[in-house]
């Protein structure tokens, strides 16, 4: 049997190639190691500020300041997210939806299995987000094309939220719950995907939109464990 170098050469270059193609650019491992520090911060910070509303007994500001708050905080994250003070503008944002999240908590820490309610609604966040993360981290398949699919799906469960709020539907509050924790694990899959393989290029963008979904997931989580132990 004769050796033939230029196999060797050939199985080689696939080798390497392979190995180049599973591994993520210098970019992308700079982008994901700067978002998951900063998410890990804001969500600290996050949960600081609801242990102090909490802790104070303040009232929730309602539906129309919290939408103006969000929206408001995350127009100047979108206009200061290449300068220092982007990350400013994230603390001020995640601390705020950790201001509305105090009461919710104190909502449902009041009810007969509260504590069981929170306990649960955490661990199944963050259970979910490690998962999805890791699908997305390995596997580095790229999810883009769900991006129109929950824009869009997330503008029809925001409106059936209001309609569910105005009309007084606790049916249909609970189904707009499951949408979003459906919705906001496909946002979770999406942003990881778009840090992988280059589509998000700025840390601070993608430690909002993760945040805004693990926030959004929880909240939901509670909505559906805290109607549950209310039917109980």
């Amino acid at each position: 049997m004769s050796y033939d170098p230029n196999t060797q050469t050939r199985a080689m270059s696939l080798g390497t190639a392979t190995s180049q193609g599973n591994a993520l650019s210098a970019s992308s491992q700079r982008v994901l190691r700067n978002t998951y520090a900063l998410l890990g911060l804001t969500l600290a910070f996050s949960a600081g500020v609801a242990g102090v509303s909490m802790s104070m007994g303040l009232p929730h500001p309602g539906m129309i300041l919290t939408l103006i708050g969000f929206f408001g905080l995350s127009f100047l994250i979108s206009k200061t997210a290449n300068s220092g003070l982007g990350v400013l503008a994230v603390f001020a944002l995640t601390g705020f939806m950790g201001y509305t999240l105090g009461p919710i908590l104190s909502s449902v820490l009041s009810l007969p299995n509260g504590s069981a309610i929170v306990t649960n609604a955490l661990g199944t966040t963050a259970v979910a987000f490690l998962g999805l993360s890791a699908i997305a981290l390995t596997t580095k398949r790229d999810f883009s094309f769900m991006g129109k699919f929950l824009f869009i799906g997330v503008l029809v469960a925001f409106a059936l939220g209001l309609g569910a709020i105005f009309f007084e539907m606790p049916a249909l509050s609970l189904a707009v719950s499951g949408m979003f924790v459906l919705l906001m694990s496909g946002m979770i899959l999406y942003e990881t995907s778009r840090i992988v393989n280059g589509g998000e290029t700025n840390y601070i963008l993608a430690t909002t939109s993760l945040f805004v979904s693990i926030y959004n997931m929880f909240v939901s989580l509670l909505a559906i464990f805290g109607l549950g132990g209310n039917n109980e």
